[in-house]
């Protein structure tokens, strides 16, 4: 056959596996990651980073509000094309679907009503909210035993139990802890110790999720990610949602 002809079909099988309409699920309750905004629907650092991302890849995309522990199966169902909702890339997960690369760098922290747990320590024998299926779940269960992690569908019926007293703290990202203390809350609430940088569960960051058998959508992922690190793009929306 003619290497130029044979190119050229390569070239248009190529083009056929390129995205035009991906399908991102997400856990909208997560501000400032993903939230539902006054006119119900899904806005956040995620969600314009996604944007982004779709725009440079010439793709529409849509965004699909679900519950974080069901993103992972509903990947492997091919329910959705990716989820982009604050998941941190661990060795587990990546079993079980693929990673694009970091998109943002993750720590995680204890909160409590001011006064009531003096550290990390004194969290023995308490109650911790986290979000069903997280990393947080998971650090609490294998490496604080003697901590009762809580599961919540969201972290906001979390922080609400914890100001009505049913249970002593909440366990989340940094970045949405953050965001509670800007809403009014800053006199009513403490950090409990320092930041979790355990590399285990929250070094790696946070990373777009692809079933396993979508190889092309995850390296068209990676280099539109690389591209709007490039052109500025992803330092603006950065700015916008963390400051400089």
């Amino acid at each position: 056959m003619n290497k130029i002809l044979l190119a050229a079909m390569i070239g248009l099988a190529s083009s056929h596996a390129i995205a035009q309409d991906i399908k991102f699920a997400t856990e909208a309750t997560y501000a400032p990651f993903e939230y539902m905004d006054a006119n119900n629907q899904i806005q956040g650092f995620d969600i314009d980073i996604a944007k982004a991302l779709c725009s440079e890849m010439k793709a529409s995309c849509t965004f699909h509000n679900q519950a974080f522990d069901s993103l992972i199966p509903a990947l492997k169902f091919k329910r959705y094309d990716a989820a982009i909702s604050a998941m941190d890339i661990t060795a587990a997960r990546q079993q079980q679907v693929s990673f694009s690369n970091t998109y943002y760098d993750n720590a995680a922290a204890f909160v409590s009503l001011k006064d009531h747990v003096a550290d990390q320590a004194a969290l023995k024998g308490k109650r911790v909210g986290v979000q069903n299926g997280s990393t947080h779940q998971s650090y609490i269960t294998d490496q604080m035993p003697a901590v009762t992690a809580v599961p919540y569908t969201s972290y906001q019926d979390a922080f609400i139990d914890m100001q009505n007293g049913r249970i002593d703290a909440v366990f989340g990202d940094t970045a949405v802890v953050a965001e509670w203390f800007k809403k009014g809350n800053g006199d009513k609430l403490s950090y409990v110790g320092k930041p979790v940088t355990n590399a285990k569960y929250f070094g790696n960051g946070f990373g777009i999720a692809v079933n396993k058998d979508n190889k092309a959508l995850v390296e068209q992922l990676n280099k539109a990610l690389a591209a709007i690190k490039a052109n500025g793009q992803y330092q603006a929306i950065f700015e916008q949602y963390f400051g400089k």
